[in-house]
């Protein structure tokens, strides 16, 4: 029988069915929602929560239960709309884009939209922009080149000693910047099993494989059960070390990261999961608890943010997401520049813009919360990590460094041998510096004796 859960808008009330059988856990990809208009009770607060906006009249057990939330996502302007100010032009631009790139957004992650805020950041990565058309014919479908490392059907082996496994494409929500987005026309699917069986076969017969990733889609929209299945059969192949899962889940839809998934996981660690915060608003209490349960269960967990235009891409608010993401014991891992996917073009970034949000961060936070700035490379080359150049020049004897405040210091080399306590001269460029400047070099005493500060 069909349970009625009311969802309440801006401007009037709107009820969602959905049917939910606790003894079945296997999640399809999800039931399309049955909206009805019915009377506004009385207006929200302006200051309520999104959840209390939008979804007051839905009763905890079902908020905290991921297969409603999964079960109701929004997945039609018509839907959308209802919940979302969206004009008359906006609603059409979206209709228009979603012929192309669906839409899908979980009632949790939509819940965390500020509607007053035109540049909204969680609203740029979960609502259709008619720039995905319009900037469309930029980029590439397959930028990476996964197609060509694939050795088998889901199998995508580029590095030497791990391969990443596809078990869906389905996800909870179509983040905008998605590097899979070629994926999405095709109607959502689940790894067969005699493609997993390929898979593993292959695994088995690769012993220099000692690191499987389960990436998707999201793996973790398979049901626990599932999931088991394909982690198990996996720790019993013994050259593989490690099993990582990346998955979106604890920050669109937390609740996912329930006791059961995490007691699962527990058996067969070492497991590291790898997830994809991006703004500082997206940690909230229940991403910070799901987080927390996979720890308590013994699995890791690693973030990999995107570099996404008039979202994250200063300094200041990668700086604020690194501390928040550390405070949930959350490791800040990767930035990633974003992919050269077609249909993204408009959330790129200039490259310097996210080395400049390095520099920004060097020596004015802890190391542990600076990511590694990565641009994957086009056509199969892989991730190569960009920092600021603080290397001015380097020889036998001696590299030329500039420090986070901009001051250059001369550092000995001691891969030579030294053949004399005299100390090297200074090379001619640091001498006309010290002239420019016309003063001496600072002394920071016996410790620093082999080094020259100079002013920049």
């Amino acid at each position: 029988m069909a349970t009625a859960y009311q969802i309440a808008p801006r401007t009037e009330k709107v009820t969602i069915e959905s049917h939910v059988n606790s003894e079945v856990d296997e999640e399809p990809p999800g039931k399309r929602v049955v909206i009805h208009k019915v009377e506004e009770e009385e207006p929200p607060s302006s200051n309520a929560t999104g959840r209390n906006r939008l979804f007051r009249h839905v009763p905890d057990t079902a908020w905290s239960d991921w297969k409603w939330h999964f079960r109701n996502r929004i997945t039609t302007v018509d839907q959308l709309s209802r919940l979302v100010p969206l004009s008359t032009e906006e609603q059409a631009q979206i209709q228009l884009v979603t012929r192309r790139y669906p839409l899908s957004i979980t009632p949790y992650y939509l819940s965390l939209i500020d509607p007053g805020d035109p540049d909204d950041p969680i609203s740029k990565q979960a609502i259709p922009s008619i720039m995905e058309l319009t900037m469309g014919s930029l980029g590439l479908e397959d930028p990476l080149g996964e197609k060509e490392d694939s050795v088998v059907p889901g199998l995508v082996h580029r590095y030497p000693d791990r391969a990443l496994m596809v078990l869906t494409d389905i996800c909870p929500m179509l983040c905008r910047h998605c590097t899979r987005k070629r994926e999405w026309r095709h109607g959502g699917w689940v790894r067969p099993d005699d493609e997993i069986e390929a898979i593993l076969g292959y695994l088995r017969c690769n012993r220099q494989i000692r690191d499987v990733i389960l990436s998707g889609g999201d793996p973790l929209t398979l049901s626990t059960q599932q999931l088991e299945r394909i982690i198990a059969r996996i720790r019993e192949i013994k050259h593989i070390e490690i099993i990582r899962i990346g998955s979106r889940f604890p920050v669109v839809l937390p609740q996912r990261i329930d006791a059961e998934l995490c007691a699962m996981l527990s058996k067969y660690g070492p497991i590291w999961l790898n997830t994809h915060f991006n703004h500082p608003r997206e940690i909230t209490a229940e991403s910070a608890a799901a987080c927390d349960r996979l720890l308590r269960a013994g699995v890791p967990v690693n973030n990999q943010s995107v570099l996404l235009k008039g979202i994250n891409d200063n300094a200041e608010t990668i700086l604020k997401l690194c501390h928040g993401l550390l405070k949930i014991k959350v490791r800040p891992y990767y930035l990633f520049q974003c992919d050269e996917v077609q249909g993204t073009e408009h959330l790129r970034t200039p490259v310097e813009t996210g080395i400049k949000i390095i520099e920004g961060m060097r020596g004015y936070t802890s190391g542990l919360a600076i990511p590694t700035f990565v641009v994957d490379l086009v056509q199969s080359g892989g991730k190569v990590p960009l920092q600021p150049n603080y290397v001015l020049s380097m020889s036998e004897n001696e590299l030329l460094l500039k420090n986070y405040e901009g001051q250059i210091f001369r550092y000995r080399n001691p891969s030579v041998p030294v053949q004399s306590e005299a100390a090297a001269p200074v090379s001619g460029h640091v001498e006309s510096l010290l002239a420019e400047n016309s003063r001496p070099a600072e002394d920071k005493g016996e410790v620093n004796a082999d080094r020259v500060i100079l002013r920049s």
